[in-house]
């Protein structure tokens, strides 16, 4: 009996060899494909707030303070492979301050391109109810990366003071209390610029006639808009407080605004204006000088512009904190009805022993 041979070729050791090793080579390219792909875009970011986490980098970071920052947060995994992605893209060469959101799954690829881009998460900065420039930089420094110091640098630039059409004892005028979005890294100088665009904005058309209606520049509107402030908190008397002071204007009677004479002596906690008080000879003592003062003496709120700019039309020329403190005042067409209505409430001072 004759075997015959299989018809089926024999896979030839040597092919089967190569196949294995070239397998074995495809396996090992593929590892290294996926570790490198993971490198760039794989997450390495981990943060627990959903939301992210804030980085703030300072004006002109090197790479070394960005890389410093990262590992400070503890959001990046692996910072080896961001500096390797980072020097790759070219990261090191520029980088950029401001405020950035690290959120949770972001890559190197990802993380590199806002930190390059400069792409920063603006901060929300607000104020209102300020007094003093030093409080509204107080305010800003808290919020922005200048310090206080640096922003009353700016806030005292006589130069750029000018340059928004301002003078020193009227600046206070340029700032409408409001919620702003500002670049974390914004200069003093570019806030006071941003401001007279919001200031240019608030006042619009409609303003600005009703300013010309009353013959108050804007600056004179918010002027006596601070003293309404300070008289008064409550919002439906602004209106009626800001109507009495136009009928003084309108006559030509000396304001006698207890709250300049309290931003004339530093202290606005002061519940009682003394006669002393009244002597000081400054062109912000409306006891002293007719018509308004040089400039505002807080920031006027837009509730007290809008109360001048719509002042509400009486024949009232005196009024007097009410003697039931509830912070509303009693108002008088006539000297001798005042003197009644002051004559209660200091009496109600006296009863409460409030002698300053």
């Amino acid at each position: 009996m004759v075997l015959k041979r299989s018809s089926k070729p024999r896979i030839n050791r040597k092919v089967l060899i190569s196949m294995y090793i070239i397998g074995a080579l495809l396996v090992v390219m593929l590892a290294f494909s996926l570790r490198f792909y993971n490198r760039i875009f794989g997450p390495n970011v981990v943060t627990e707030d959903s939301k992210g986490i804030e980085l703030y980098l300072p004006s002109d970071p090197t790479f070394e303070e960005v890389v410093g920052l990262l590992e400070l947060s503890g959001a990046v995994q692996d910072m080896k492979s961001f500096i390797w992605v980072a020097r790759q893209k070219a990261y090191p060469i520029n980088p950029k301050g401001g405020r950035y959101i690290l959120k949770n799954g972001m890559s190197n690829n990802e993380l590199v391109n806002m930190l390059r881009s400069g792409a920063q998460t603006p901060v929300n900065v607000t104020f209102n109810n300020i007094r003093r420039l030093e409080d509204l930089a107080a305010v800003l420094a808290d919020r922005l990366e200048a310090d206080s110091a640096a922003f009353m640098k700016a806030f005292t630039d006589e130069q750029l003071i000018e340059e928004v059409g301002f003078q020193p004892n009227t600046l206070m005028a340029l700032f409408i209390p409001n919620t702003y979005q500002m670049y974390w890294n914004t200069s003093p100088k570019a806030f006071v610029q941003r401001m007279k665009k919001e200031y240019d904005a608030f006042w619009n058309e409609d303003r600005l006639k009703k300013a010309e209606t009353i013959r108050l520049t804007p600056v004179q509107v918010s002027t006596l808009a601070s003293i309404v402030d300070e008289e008064t908190i409550k919002r439906d008397e602004k209106p009626r407080v800001a109507g009495l002071y136009i009928n003084r204007l309108d006559i030509g009677m000396r304001l006698q605004a207890d709250p300049t004479i309290k931003f004339v002596i530093g202290n606005f906690a002061v519940n009682r204006i003394l006669t002393k008080d009244l002597e000081i000879d400054s062109p912000y003592n409306t006891y002293i000088y007719a018509g308004l003062p040089p400039g505002p003496i807080r920031m006027p709120s837009v509730d007290g512009i809008d109360a001048v700019l719509n002042y509400e039309k009486h024949d009232f020329l005196y009024m007097c904190a009410k003697d039931d403190f509830s912070g509303y005042h009693a108002f008088a067409r006539t000297l001798r009805q005042h003197n009644i209505n002051a004559e209660k409430y200091r009496k109600a001072l006296n009863r409460s022993r409030i002698y300053r």
